[in-house]
């Protein structure tokens, strides 16, 4: 794996990584470091999982990096809440949604299986109502959520969780908002409204790809959520911005 660089941007840090490889590794072993340093502190960590084609990566090392790491085998997964930033609302066993690619990917190679908080499907008690499985959600979630960390994946149009760029899903202040109509299939989801997706101390981008380039410098340089949501979700205490050589070639290089 290539040696992350990193650079410190107005209010985020950029790590970059040779691929999207060597880019998951990477966040596998910040993400353990982090989760058993909260353990070690007492405290039950908190995290947000994100969909994606470099999230399925990284789900896929770290049950390899918690069993390889001495830090990873520290950990009690039983111990560790994971939501979702957004979710297709599609059938609970369907291979589209967020949830059963993490399960699959890592959380069941984990036997993490206490706290898992999965948004509700489309097949469960809500049927089509996706407005009433968004507000429950929003229940689950309570009226103040603390994350310790949250990543978000990217679209090329600058899309982030389900918040798709012109949408009024992006001006509101709701937590969890339903999203029908959305220009990416499946076209009925749920996802965490940007105020719920500021509340994290820490937010992770996961970026890789060249088609991801010009998203990764708007992100980069904070341009407000109205035309990109990707440029509003800030964490507490720190923003990165994870990408490979590909997605960060317009990137301002540091001195």
């Amino acid at each position: 794996m290539e040696r992350a660089t990193r650079r410190d941007s107005v209010d985020i840090e950029v790590v970059e990584y040779a691929d999207a490889e060597s880019l998951a590794m990477g966040v596998a072993q910040q993400l353990a470091i982090l989760v058993a340093e909260a353990q070690t502190d007492g405290r039950i960590p908190s995290l947000v999982l994100t969909g994606g084609t470099v999230a399925a990566k990284l789900h896929a090392a770290v049950p390899g990096v918690a069993k390889a790491r001495s830090v990873g085998s520290a950990i009690d997964w039983d111990r560790v809440d994971f939501w979702f930033g957004d979710e297709r609302y599609v059938e609970r066993d369907s291979p589209d949604r967020n949830a059963y690619q993490a399960r699959t990917a890592m959380l069941d190679r984990l036997r993490a299986d206490r706290r898992i908080h999965e948004m509700p499907w489309a097949d469960g008690e809500f049927g089509e109502d996706v407005e009433a499985a968004a507000a429950a959600y929003a229940r689950e979630l309570g009226p103040d959520p603390h994350f310790d960390v949250l990543m978000l994946g990217v679209g090329p149009d600058g899309h982030c969780a389900s918040l798709f760029p012109g949408r009024p899903e992006v001006l509101s202040p709701a937590s969890v908002l339903a999203v029908r109509d959305s220009p990416k299939l499946p076209p009925t989801r749920i996802s965490l409204g940007l105020s719920t997706l500021g509340r994290a101390d820490e937010v992770w981008f996961l970026v890789a790809g060249a088609e991801k380039a010009q998203t990764a410098a708007r992100a980069d340089r904070g341009n407000g959520p109205g035309g990109h949501p990707a440029c509003g979700p800030r964490g507490t205490r720190r923003t990165v911005l994870f990408v490979d050589r590909e997605a960060a070639a317009q990137l301002p290089r540091g001195s």
